[in-house]
């Protein structure tokens, strides 16, 4: 049955290849995502399915085993494209457990991205670079989209929704040079955890876009306008920040000795969703600790007590997935026995922790402003998120 739908979907593709190969469109078939045009030079095609690779042979025939592309030999940095571990296991795996449930809060479309997407000229074709459960794919009728996310679970949902999507990495594109009209990468590129990886991903989007094409940036900010949320994160640590991003790394971060292993639970979903205060933060910790400091110490001390927390840019952030939901099953029983989720019997919830590297004013445009062949042509903040416009110029 399988085969046989798998042989329709080509000959479908042969009859429309002229038009759908300078797109790189991918076709969805099941719970499988086929990418007939991601490279000129590729001779099959990618499936991705929620737990294995495929490839789709030009004679039809498939097997499970890893393919490379064109574009992997096309890297600047093996180490910029390989994921650290702290992705793996904070963003990777969290979205992936909490995919279904993710996916039901997130249907209202930010105005300023609608009101970007609703800009582009008719017949457009759009990337939605980290698309998520794919709310903003499609949302201008009058444009092509295709959409592509690190996490196979929250891809699933968008194939069974009808979007042209495919599993990529932000670092990575599976796409051709060029090849678009315009691109977004709206709450992304926060969760890369170094710099080079940061601007990687920003490249990666105005490469695969045309000359004079624009695109759509946007990451959570240091200054977000509902304090209350900052004081439910958990702060990582001085020493292990410094094992994923190494000596010289110019961010201040918090002199807290916790280990990874003692980080508490913490309160909300994030900034979108509203919970209850915790009873002491490690933010308030902080700020106890300055006072203390005070009786005993100068000014100095308490000066250098406050940079700390005011330049702290590396978090972990709550997700609680409640214990009723159908998602809560082998990945999160894997999850609390590893260590990376806990429960929260009070609440009746696992506590995921994701990371986040939040952006301070005027980083977003630094990144941008290295690439050569991209300008800035807007900046804007919007409900607590830097937002940039940047406009491909060769």
């Amino acid at each position: 049955m399988l085969q046989a739908a798998v042989f329709d979907v080509l000959r479908a593709t042969r009859c429309f290849h002229k038009f759908w190969e300078p797109f790189s469109v991918p076709i969805t078939c099941g719970n499988c995502v086929f990418h007939p045009g991601i490279s000129g030079t590729m001779r099959e095609v990618k499936v991705k399915c929620a737990s294995d690779f495929c490839t789709l042979g030009a004679d039809g025939e498939s097997s499970i085993h890893s393919v490379s592309t064109g574009e992997d030999k096309r890297c600047s940095s093996s180490s910029i494209k390989s994921t650290p571990e702290l992705e793996k296991k904070y963003v990777h795996h969290v979205y992936d457990a909490i995919a279904p449930h993710f996916s039901s809060t997130r249907f209202a479309k930010w105005p300023k991205v609608a009101t970007f997407l609703n800009s582009l000229p008719s017949g457009s074709l759009v990337l939605d670079a980290g698309c998520g459960n794919g709310k903003y794919l499609g949302l201008n009728l009058d444009c092509f989209f295709v959409g592509c996310d690190i996490s196979p679970s929250l891809i699933k949902i968008c194939a069974d929704r009808g979007h042209e999507v495919l599993v990529a990495d932000a670092v990575n594109l599976p796409y051709r040079s060029d090849f678009g009209d315009a691109a977004i990468s709206i709450a992304v590129l926060h969760h890369l955890s170094t710099e080079s990886r940061r601007k990687k991903a920003i490249e990666e989007l105005v490469r695969v876009v045309k000359k004079g094409s624009l695109v759509l940036i946007t990451v959570w900010a240091v200054e977000q306008e509902d304090k209350s949320l900052v004081t439910k994160w958990t702060p990582l640590t001085q020493k292990y920040v410094e094992e994923w991003i190494g000596p010289g790394s110019p961010r201040v971060r918090s002199p807290s000795a916790r280990t990874l292993e003692s980080i508490p639970e913490t309160e909300d979903n994030g900034s979108e969703e509203q919970g209850k205060e915790p009873k002491q933060s490690v933010p308030d910790k902080l700020w106890e600790s300055i006072s203390l400091t005070s009786q005993s110490e100068d000014d100095s001390v308490i000066s250098q007590d406050v940079k700390i927390i005011t330049n702290q840019q590396e978090y972990f952030v709550p997700w609680h997935l409640p214990y009723h939901r159908a998602e809560v099953s082998g990945a999160s029983a894997c999850a609390l026995a590893n260590g990376l989720a806990k429960k929260d019997d009070k609440k009746g919830a696992v506590v995921y922790n994701r990371y986040y590297h939040v952006f301070c004013d005027g980083e977003l445009e630094r990144l941008a402003s290295d690439i050569d062949n991209a300008v800035v042509v807007d900046r804007f903040f919007d409900k607590s998120n830097w937002c940039i416009v940047l406009q491909r110029t060769s």
